[in-house]
C-alpha cells in the first residue's frame, strides 16, 4: 500500500495505536481500582466505562483515516463528510443504544463507570495532544504549488 498524501494520514494512525496502548493500560487500572472500591461491580464498571470511551473516541480516528482513502478522487470531499457525519451518527446510535442497555443495571456501579469514562477521555485528550505536538507536519502540507513559468508550463501567449 502506497503512503496517503494527506498530512493527517499519520497523525491519525499514530493516535489510534497510542490511545489503543493507553486503554489497554487504563482497563487493566480501572478493573483494579473499581475491584478495590466496590468488588465486581467495580471491576465490571471500570471496564466498562474505557471500553466504551475507547470505542467512541476511535470511531471519529478511523472513519477519517477511511474517508481519506478518497483524497484525490473527484467525490473527495463529500465522500469525507459523509463518512465522518456517518461516524458521528454511528456514535449517537451506539450512546443511545449503550444508555438504554446499561440503565439500571445491577452490575454498574456509576461513580466507578462515571471516572472511568472521564479518566478514559482525558487520557486520550492527552495522547491526541502529545502526538500531534511531536509530529513533524510542514504548516502547508497538502498544496500543490505551481510550477515555474521559466520550465515551460506557462502560456505561450504574452502580454504586449
Amino acid at each position: 500500500m502506497s503512503p496517503s498524501p494527506v498530512s493527517s494520514t499519520p497523525i491519525l494512525r499514530t493516535t489510534l495505536i497510542w490511545s489503543g496502548i493507553v486503554t489497554g493500560v487504563l482497563a487493566v487500572l480501572a478493573g483494579v481500582v473499581g475491584y478495590l472500591v466496590a468488588g465486581t461491580t467495580g471491576l465490571w464498571s471500570g471496564l466498562a466505562g474505557v471500553v466504551i470511551a475507547a470505542v467512541f473516541l476511535a470511531i471519529t480516528g478511523a472513519s477519517i483515516l477511511i474517508a481519506n482513502r478518497w483524497y484525490g478522487d473527484d467525490l473527495y470531499v463529500p465522500v469525507f463528510f459523509g463518512i465522518v457525519l456517518g461516524g458521528w451518527i454511528l456514535k449517537f446510535v451506539i450512546f443511545i443504544v449503550a444508555l438504554l442497555l446499561l440503565r439500571g443495571q445491577p452490575w454498574i456501579d456509576p461513580t466507578v463507570f462515571f471516572l472511568s469514562v472521564v479518566v478514559s477521555v482525558l487520557a486520550s485528550l492527552v495522547v491526541d495532544v502529545v502526538v500531534v505536538t511531536r509530529m513533524r507536519v510542514p504548516h502547508v502540507s497538502d498544496v500543490e504549488l505551481p510550477t515555474d513559468p521559466d520550465a515551460g508550463d506557462a502560456s505561450d501567449k504574452t502580454i504586449s
